[in-house]
């Protein structure tokens, strides 16, 4: 959600900047913008759209954008439309002082008033605009102050939530970058600093890097850098390798990258338990645990916090973790979680989910739990996130960029670290040793498993053309497969804007079978497990109000092909792990279908990879 590229060195600014905001691209935006510094004048553009918009116009103004100073940043409308007013960098009244911004200024209002009274004025309608008169305000009031003193002055006395980056050009030779609840980091290269909000920003030029904390500001030249805190405390902090590769995120043979990454789904879960699983134990070697195991086996409940597919994936981990480690699991969502005031008690665990591991109200929550003392987890991909840092412990991903905005791989290698946490606080219990081998034994084949699915990729495609045509469905599963029951209708959601309600098959009778009848299919999760025979009972009670119905059955299931409409078979899994199985057709459907409306599946309409504003 919003991307932001600072540089400073000896390269030509320009390409750098474009460059890093074709990969940020992926968080979600709505309209783009940059300033070079040439050394003697500033160039400033802005285009609504793509940054292919903003690329087209650049050409087209003749402008000469050839400097090594520049900012750049990609806006997802929060206040204010969708307009190059609106767009970053934002200036003060001379400008001369330009600002990119990610988050909220929660006192912009008030702030505005001020400095309207002292003769500011405004070009736009978003909260961002009050850092540039801000700051301007503050050194006109006090013109020797440098630029990062009065930067830290005036985040002082700003609410809210920001990464920024800010260029002066009383200041030409440094620019200056702070974060508060809104990730940002640098990369220092050789006579040469980036600044951007997602190590994909930074990799073109350097893999070294060092993350700002919250309420850190960040003085950069092209030679260097000084962190302060917004109390003027000196911060020493080395720089890290960061072991990320942005370039192998290619399309290659596929045409969008949701495709890509659902075809990458059988290696995402390899990826997940490569090097983890003792078949002979029927264990797992969780290195991110390690030290925690006694701490761990005294947890009396695990309260899982996560947003969106990441919280689907939690239900799941629910499900697991009740029946085969015995242990009392709570899922909330993020969001909801940071304001209802939660009781922890003595041997509670905080267990976040965040693909991005950037995701604000889950970071949230996590804060909240450690105020109270609460042993936290975490559960990421992205390696040095903001979640990976700050909880107790946790465990990677290991599955690479996911592009897609809408979450694919992620999911199943979520889910497939959950089995291996329910392994891991199961054999600290009473699962036994028999019982551990299996599930590692039915782990290890999913990915063929899930492969002999994408082989079905005509087939669901065809059904896609068949279903087409209707605007409304329900989703309905049970136990496991309720969660993948709500992640196909929330995938079917964001890629086709059609409207889709995921539902516990069960509650049907007490509301939802009202909204029933030949305009409105019901996909249904059927598979042979404990609930078998309640879905069965579902599909009659759909059929007999004329219903379309499309069912997720077990390969060789012959009684279910005559009682719906259409099936499509998985083959036959562990109960706990069929999430894995009957997920990958949900996401492919989701998929054909967005394609058959003529839709942008990587890219869906007011949605963002990175969600880190509220």
């Amino acid at each position: 959600m919003c991307g932001i590229i600072g540089y400073i060195g000896k390269q030509d600014a320009l390409p750098i900047l474009l460059d890093g905001l074709r990969n940020l691209e992926y968080r979600g935006y709505d309209s783009a913008g940059l300033m070079v510094w040439n050394g003697s004048r500033s160039v400033l553009e802005k285009s609504v759209g793509k940054v292919l918009a903003l690329e087209q116009k650049l050409s087209n103004q003749g402008k000469d954008f050839t400097g090594a100073v520049g900012i750049a940043h990609t806006r997802w409308a929060t206040h204010g439309g969708v307009t190059e007013a609106n767009a970053h960098p934002h200036v003060d009244c001379h400008r001369g002082i330009f600002v990119v911004h990610n988050g909220i200024i929660e006192n912009y209002k008030e702030l505005k008033i001020q400095l309207k009274r002292a003769g500011h004025v405004f070009r736009s309608e978003t909260d961002s605009e009050v850092l540039p008169h801000f700051i301007e305000d503050v050194r006109k009031r006090n013109p020797k102050l440098g630029l990062d003193e009065a930067v830290r002055l005036v985040l002082k006395q700003v609410r809210g939530t920001y990464g920024i980056v800010v260029f002066d050009r009383r200041d030409p030779e440094k620019i200056v970058a702070a974060r508060n609840f809104s990730p940002l980091l640098l990369g220092r290269g050789d006579g040469e600093c980036i600044v951007a909000s997602d190590p994909a920003g930074v990799l073109k030029i350097t893999n070294n890097v060092l993350y700002l904390k919250d309420g850190e500001i960040v003085t950069v030249t092209a030679e260097g850098y000084r962190i302060r805190t917004i109390g003027n405390q000196i911060v020493d902090r080395p720089v890290e390798k960061l072991d990320l590769d942005f370039k192998t995120a290619k399309k290659g043979k596929y045409p969008h990258f949701m495709l890509k990454e659902i075809f990458e789904e059988p290696d995402a879960v390899r990826n997940s338990f490569r090097g983890r699983l003792d078949r002979e134990e029927g264990k797992v070697k969780l290195g991110g645990l390690k030290g925690m195991e006694k701490k761990l086996r005294d947890a009396k409940r695990i309260i899982i916090c996560a947003c969106g597919s990441a919280y689907f994936a939690g239900r799941v981990g629910e499900y697991m973790l009740e029946e085969y480690a015995g242990i009392p699991v709570e899922v909330d969502v993020s969001s909801e979680f940071r304001y209802r005031k939660p009781v922890f008690q003595k041997g509670d665990v905080l267990l976040v989910i965040s693909q991005s591991g950037e995701t604000a109200d889950t970071l949230a929550s996590l804060h909240e739990a450690q105020e109270k003392g609460v042993t936290t987890l975490g559960i990421v991909n992205v390696v040095g996130s903001t979640i990976s840092r700050e909880t107790d412990a946790g465990v990677y991903q290991h599955i690479g960029p996911e592009i897609g905005v809408a979450a694919s791989k992620s999911f199943v290698s979520q889910v497939t670290v959950l089995s291996l946490l329910t392994l891991f606080f199961g054999r600290q219990r009473g699962l036994s040793l028999v019982m551990g081998q299996r599930i590692i034994r039915e782990l290890e084949q999913i990915p063929a498993l899930m492969e002999s699915i994408l082989k079905q990729k005509n087939r669901i495609k065809r059904l896609v053309e068949k279903y087409a045509r209707y605007s409304n469905f329900f989703f309905l599963g049970r136990k496991y497969n309720f969660p993948v029951a709500l992640e196909g209708a929330l995938k079917l959601k964001e890629i086709t804007y059609v409207h889709a309600e995921g539902y516990s098959a069960g509650e049907m009778k007490h509301g939802p079978i009202a909204m029933v009848s030949k305009q409105f299919p019901s996909v249904v999760i059927a598979t042979q497990d404990s609930v078998y025979e309640k879905m069965i009972s579902n599909i009659q009670e759909i059929k007999a109000r004329n219903g379309p119905v499309i069912a997720v059955a077990t390969e060789g299931d012959k009684k279910i092909s005559s009682l719906v409409d259409d099936v499509i078979y998985v083959p036959k899994t562990l109960e706990m792990l069929s999430p894995l199985i009957t997920v990958l057709p949900l996401h492919l459907f989701a998929y054909y279908f967005g394609i058959a409306r003529g839709y942008d599946v990587d890219k869906p309409r007011n949605l963002a990879k990175s969600v880190t504003v509220e």
